[in-house]
């Protein structure tokens, strides 16, 4: 895949993978840069790069042998023993730790309201990026909203009949498709004048005319940042596809068969080509705007600006549709489990060995293609895929939360010892922080660049920990702050998320070995005032 930047200066075309986020757009990016140093990537031994990366540590495939094994005790103290421990410098083995408990909200990465104004034709997949774009600005904690302009136009009409009212002719249709956009933008700008940071407005928009009317409203009346991303597809299967998986089961054809329906939406995606004007440089120079070709096969960007746009760019330049799985599971049972301890760095129990081995032969009976298994640092996880035939990489920013002082403690032990930290815990479970640990908005912080590597990733089984797979699952479900916390990871179960249209198809395998209930319902409103 191929990038175009263009900040007012030549662009250049980079590797997807060499470009990161960055809250600046001046100059641009080309060839592999392995550090901040500026040292080139080909200079760094092959082994001091591996070690050198923030979340993720070597890789290799099937059972151990004694290279791997003599890899795994270079790169993962859980592996280490307890002597060769003890020479490791004093740091925390996650990435955010905090020296004290902070509490309060969000970290705000919003100076000013933000507008993503969604560009193409029909079929194109603009309100895939858009809701996928959302959720993903939702989790990282930015209040984000899409505004869909054909919800605007059920609503302001009758009962679709066909293409017809989409003609470019046809002016009573036009008309009332102009105020549908002034409707849908106004309550846009009182979303934002509300609270709100970014709202997504998912619509064609593929005109000059309306582009200029949205950046007139959005700019100069309410001086909010705008940012065009345009989806640019002429690959006939993808469009097909899109057709087939959405458009016809649309509430605009809920009354027709699949093959009225196919032949009218083609001949509304004619009117919109008919007066489709793409951005170009040209003619809209003064916009910030994204061009996705065919779902990413190249991406061009131009004038973006600030902190949130950077990390627009950077996000979807990273997903993809190509169709995959993706398996997530907690570790075996281990030996703090059976105790009640939090955290640790303990053994799998006997119960999670017969795991361990279930998981194996689930896994092989499937015949995932080109399946990559991920665990965290932690021996329970590596032990939970000994007899998992598959490449594998360790990942530290996997690891469990950090429980700070809290650690291999039971809740028992810390209602007794802190009562006034598990008061604080239970009121706000997303964003307490333990004392000297980490907070489930720490985790979703330190996933980040888990998250950004899954999305570009094929069939990937994640074997984690309960709190990190709380935070996985609500990125992929569109789930709450309040939610994040209390979802149900249960031990020895296998969660498949398939992705589809808008969303994920979730199903929970529960293999055949008991296991303790690790989880903590959210406590009753009357409890907590009690406490």
């Amino acid at each position: 895949m191929d990038v175009i930047v263009n900040n007012n200066v030549s662009p250049v075309t980079v590797p997807v993978a060499a470009v990161a986020p960055s809250s600046s757009s001046s100059g641009t990016t080309s060839g592999k840069v392995a550090n901040g140093n500026g040292v080139p990537a080909s200079a760094i031994p092959p082994s001091s790069a591996a070690r050198s990366l923030r979340v993720r540590t070597s890789s290799q495939s099937g059972k151990y042998n004694e290279f791997a094994v003599l890899n795994e005790i270079q790169l993962c103290p859980s592996v280490m023993s307890e002597d060769t421990r003890k020479m490791l410098p004093p740091t925390t083995e996650t990435i955010q730790c905090k020296p004290f408990p902070i509490r309060g909200e969000r970290a705000n990465y919003v100076n000013s309201p933000h507008v993503i104004a969604m560009v193409g034709l029909p079929a194109r997949g603009k309100t895939y990026i858009s809701k996928k774009l959302s959720r993903y600005l939702n989790w990282i904690g930015i209040n984000t909203k899409v505004f869909n302009l054909g919800e605007y136009r059920r609503h302001a009409t009758d009962a679709y009949r066909s293409h017809e009212f989409f003609r470019p002719d046809n002016e009573k249709a036009m008309a009332i498709r102009q105020h549908c956009a002034e409707m849908a933008l106004e309550d846009v700008c009182q979303w934002l004048e509300n609270g709100g940071e970014v709202a997504v407005f998912d619509a064609t928009n593929s005109t000059r005319e309306r582009r200029r009317m949205i950046r007139e409203i959005i700019v100069h009346k309410m001086g909010y940042k705008l940012f065009f991303v345009e989806s640019v597809c002429d690959d006939p299967q993808i469009i097909e596809q899109n057709i087939m998986e959405v458009k016809v089961s649309s509430p605009d054809y809920r009354n027709m068969n699949m093959e009225q329906a196919l032949s009218d939406f083609r001949l509304r995606i004619e009117h919109y080509q008919e007066r489709y004007e793409m951005l170009e440089e040209d003619t809209e120079k003064e916009l910030s705007y994204m061009k996705i070709f065919n779902t990413g096969e190249k991406v061009v960007v131009h004038k973006h600006e600030g902190h949130i746009q950077s990390r627009i760019v950077y996000y979807l330049m990273n997903i993809h549709i190509t169709p995959r799985t993706i398996y997530l599971t907690r570790h075996g049972e281990s030996e703090h489990n059976l105790k009640g301890l939090i955290g640790g760095d303990s053994n799998l129990s006997d119960r999670g060995r017969r795991y361990s081995q279930a998981l194996a032969k689930y896994i092989e009976e499937q015949q995932i293609e080109g399946l990559r298994v991920w665990t965290s640092w932690l021996k329970r996880t590596i032990q939970t895929v000994a007899d998992v035939n598959a490449p594998q990489e360790r990942w530290k920013a996997l690891n469990e939360i950090d429980a700070g002082t809290c650690e291999e403690m039971t809740y028992e032990d810390i209602q007794a010892k802190f009562p006034v930290e598990f008061k604080a815990r239970d009121q706000n479970k997303f964003a307490y922080r333990y004392p000297r640990g980490e907070s489930y908005e720490d985790l979703v912080v330190r996933l980040e660049p888990v998250m950004m590597e899954l999305e570009r990733q094929g069939n990937v089984l994640v074997v984690s920990h309960q709190a990190v797979l709380r935070c996985v699952l609500a990125y992929f479900l569109d789930k709450t702050a309040d939610e994040l916390p209390y979802l149900k990871v249960p031990l020895h179960t296998v969660i498949k998320l398939t992705p589809v249209a808008y969303g994920c198809k979730v199903e929970h395998i529960k293999l055949p070995i008991d296991a303790v209930d690790t989880h903590r319902a959210k406590p009753e409103v009357s409890l907590l005032a009690s406490v």
